[in-house]
């Protein structure tokens, strides 16, 4: 929270419209309680329209415009789109794709993360805007770049991947063992014989494959960070940020996240899906995790996307619902892409806070409402932490390394997979968190490990020691195979986790056809199953019954660790996970909820949100309770009207 202020608005774009529309925008945000805008994200042919130019007396009267009818501007360095006359002029800043074709502007994320020339550019451009804007009043927090994704495998990232690949490993014989390049002659005798894996004959390398995924993250960071340092300089005081995309395979968020002030994610749940809430829900959590406390919600549609195959619009009351769900499970800032829906351009089918329908349509009456409705939680719980008894172990690289060509199954998506463990905990109402391998454990009740298929042994050794101190750990499948050069472990899981589960043997992995489920008994297993040994030392919960492994353990049991070795369809893994989370102490957030009801405790508030289209009426225990939303006084009985929200104070 900035300024006493939960941050509610978005990204203002107003190079789009004419100079007379500015009026006009300031009082719909007037009206609407937006007291946020992001400027300048996409700006940089305006700012700069030709090498060294600069055009900033527009900004001026914006800063000028916004601090007077106080409004905080996000300024935003403009470098996620470099204008068409670097791309013309400099070549070289230009991306190339593994196929070896130059990636054109007349789109945008049209650099190369490698490229000294864009980097020159970038920070002379940054230097510029800090130098003048740093002291300005309406600013209020810097946000670098946008959504940092691209990708580079070109010449000059060619030379940068072997600079890092020199301090990752030190010499070519290091490199030749962790990359195990004596499969298929593919050993290196000096640096400059390698090469991004660009399109080859047959399967790549898989671990040069995950080295370079790591060099992208680690060089689209440098160019964050040298953004970054360039702000700090001028304003010391002011945060820093970048938005991040959620579960998007091009970053390790871990490892952004330590250098952000403020961790912000854009967040866009199909409205079809019916599972939007938990989805939502998720990357809450997850962004909270990152943050290690509150979080900003960077970018969110108020109504339909443009970038679906059929982009549907969110019904009445649905804007409301997620946007206060963000603020219960932890955002201090509830802004959009984007204030006024363009007219003009790829997105202009993206929707805007105010839509093509103008003040009058339901979406802007809808964001006045919510607006109204922030300023009133703000006192209250700006700030204020949600906590949880639960982690999720989550990990880029381990999903770098899982995601490759060459498994045993491509039917196996990790994101789904972790989403599936997550939404066991969401409708059982048990509040998670996440946590990477290597993090401490030990405020956590119970971890779990929906799929780890890289694991280092650092981890293990954390996993072990958090078991042996108490901890109970539930594990999913085909986790632990692989060591971080993704080279596979004897036996095919390290054996300090066969020991952990009681498994002696894992003899056969067996995936499962699209569609195929194996019998466990109690339960229907999906994707997966493995032909297990167990020890003696173990207990076969449940087993599978019929086909190959008929007989062998599906779910294994020692002490307080579980291996799950299939994924159990929706309602077994729910049965499964809340057993095991009320054996070790914890309890959901709220007992006997109807199925829609999400309750969540943030601070000393309780959020109640209903994720259907219907009326639920439901008791909640206690003494009487303060609804902060309409200012009445909620006992016993509560009612919630489609995709309602009650905040209730004790």
């Amino acid at each position: 929270m900035i300024g006493g202020r939960i941050l509610f608005g978005g990204d203002y774009n107003p190079e789009q419209w004419p100079e007379e529309v500015w009026p006009d925008d300031v009082r719909l945000m007037k009206q609407a309680g937006v007291n946020s805008v992001t400027l300048g994200v996409f700006s940089w042919a305006k700012l700069e329209p030709r090498p060294g130019a600069r055009e900033f007396g527009w900004l001026d009267r914006l800063m000028d415009l916004m601090h007077e009818n106080g409004i905080g501007v996000v300024l935003a360095t403009p470098t996620a789109s470099p204008p068409p006359w670097m791309g013309k002029l400099h070549p070289e800043t230009l991306p190339i794709d593994e196929d070896g074709r130059t990636v054109w502007w007349g789109s945008r994320q049209q650099f190369s993360h490698s490229s000294v020339v864009y980097r020159q550019y970038a920070a002379a451009i940054t230097e510029d805007l800090a130098a003048r804007y740093g002291s300005h009043p309406a600013l209020t927090m810097w946000h670098i770049n946008n959504e940092y994704c691209t990708h580079d495998w070109g010449e000059e990232a060619a030379r940068a991947f072997r600079t890092w690949l020199r301090a990752r490993y030190m010499s070519t014989d290091a490199l030749n063992e962790a990359w195990g390049t004596a499969f298929w002659s593919q050993r290196y005798d000096s640096w400059d014989e390698i090469i991004p894996p660009r399109r080859a004959q047959y399967l790549k390398n898989p671990t040069q494959v995950l080295d370079f995924k790591r060099f992208t993250s680690a060089a689209l960071m440098e160019c964050y960070l040298a953004e970054r340092d360039i702000v700090v300089r001028h304003t010391p005081r002011i945060p820093v940020t970048t938005n991040f995309m959620p579960l998007w395979t091009g970053q390790d968020a871990w490892q952004w996240s330590r250098h952000e002030d403020i961790v912000s994610v854009d967040i866009y749940p199909d409205p079809k899906d019916p599972l939007a809430g938990q989805y939502n829900a998720m990357i809450g959590d997850m962004t909270r995790s990152q943050a290690r406390g509150p979080w900003m919600l960077m970018e969110q549609a108020a109504g339909p996307v443009n970038f679906r195959g059929v982009n549907h619009p969110k019904p009445r009351g649905l804007n409301r619902l997620l946007s206060l769900q963000s603020v219960a499970h932890g955002a201090d800032a509830v802004c959009y892409f984007q204030w006024r829906q363009s007219r003009q351009g790829a997105e202009k089918f993206h929707s805007g806070m105010v839509s093509h329908a103008g003040e009058h349509g339901r979406t802007y009456q809808e964001i006045k409402q919510l607006g109204a409705e922030l300023a009133l939680l703000a006192p209250e719980v700006g700030g204020t932490q949600v906590s949880s008894q639960v982690a999720i172990l989550h990990d880029w690289e381990s999903w770098w390394a899982d995601q490759q060509d060459g498994r045993p199954s491509t039917g196996v998506e990790y994101p789904e997979i972790v989403r599936a463990w997550h939404r066991a905990l969401w409708e059982a109402k048990i509040p998670a968190g996440f946590a990477h391998p290597e993090h401490d454990l030990d405020s956590y009740a119970l971890v779990l490990i929906p799929h780890l298929y890289l694991l280092t042994d650092s981890a293990i050794d954390a996993l072990v020691a958090y078991v042996r101190d108490g901890g109970t750990v539930v594990c999913g499948f085909h986790t632990g195979v692989a060591d971080r050069d993704d080279r596979i472990r004897d036996g095919g899981m390290d054996a300090r986790l066969r020991e952990l589960f009681g498994i002696r043997t894992i003899h056969e992995w067996w995936p499962l056809d699209a569609g195929e489920t194996v019998d466990c008994g109690a339960f229907r297993g999906l994707l997966w199953s493995e032909e297990i040994e167990a020890s003696e030392t173990a207990e076969t919960l449940a087993g599978y019954k019929g086909g190959e492994l008929d007989g062998l353990p599906a779910v294994l049991r020692k002490g307080r660790a579980r291996y799950l070795s299939t994924l159990p369809e929706p309602d077994a893994l729910r049965a499964i996970i809340s057993g095991v989370a009320r054996d070790a102490g914890v309890r959901p957030s709220l007992e006997n909820l109807p199925e829609a009801v999400e309750a969540v405790h943030r601070g000393d508030l309780l959020f109640l949100l209903n994720h259907s289209r219907e009326t639920v009426t439901f008791d909640i225990p206690g003494d009487r309770r303060h609804d902060l939303l309409t200012g009445t006084e909620v006992s016993g009985r509560v009612e919630l009207e489609r995709y309602g929200v009650r905040v209730l104070r004790s």
